[in-house]
């Protein structure tokens, strides 16, 4: 369909007054100085100056004292990685099946470990290079321990390369086990995962 066959007759439309444009250059000097000058001006002013007396002498602010105070980060939101541990035995949940490494498409994600006295794999090392991530979320997804999550620390910005590198810090201080907070995001096991166990029949 043309643009002159289109129905445009039936449609409302409101004519907007434009003023003359100033033609001479004392046309122009005076249309400056009667916008300069004009009372909208100081009305706009006035508004600046009684917001900032209150947030100098009331402490009425409207911003947020970043880094003294912080927004609340969404559980959802994909931040700096953690590696959360067993909150009765204080291991890690990690076992070192390497999905993670496989599954990341940045190829920043390494793992090492070691078969322990009890036949079983020990994470000597984990370390995730925060330059080349991409912070797709795809090794929390994949993990069937739910051992690396995403935390709420976004700020990793560094001038230096080897600061992106996280090794040791990744792991869960045990001294700090009974403050972590549960992973409640994308993945993370229902608040009523007991009860719906229970009501599945077994096969055997």
């Amino acid at each position: 369909m043309s643009i002159n066959e289109r129905n445009v007759g039936t449609q409302e439309y409101i004519n907007i007054h434009e003023d003359n444009y100033p033609k001479t250059g004392w046309e122009e000097f005076k249309q400056i100085t009667k916008r300069t000058f004009s009372t909208e001006l100081f009305k706009g002013l006035d508004i600046t100056f009684d917001i900032m007396k209150k947030a100098l002498f009331k402490n009425d602010m409207h911003t947020v004292k970043y880094p003294i105070e912080k927004l609340p980060v969404s559980p959802r939101y994909r931040a700096v990685h953690k590696l959360l541990g067993l909150l009765e035995s204080g291991n890690n949940r990690c076992i070192g099946c390497g999905l993670c490494e496989k599954i990341c498409i940045a190829n920043c994600i390494r793992i090492d470990t070691k078969i322990d006295e009890d036949s079983r794999k020990e994470v000597l090392e984990y370390s995730i290079n925060l330059g080349r991530c991409i912070f797709c979320g795809y090794c929390a997804e994949v993990c069937p321990e739910l051992a690396i999550v995403h935390g709420d620390r976004y700020e990793n910005s560094s001038e230096q390369r080897a600061h992106f590198v996280l090794k040791d810090d990744l792991l869960t201080p045990l001294d700090f086990l009974q403050d972590q907070v549960e992973y409640d995001g994308y993945g993370a096991v229902s608040y009523d995962a007991d009860e719906k166990i229970k009501q599945t029949p077994l096969a055997y």
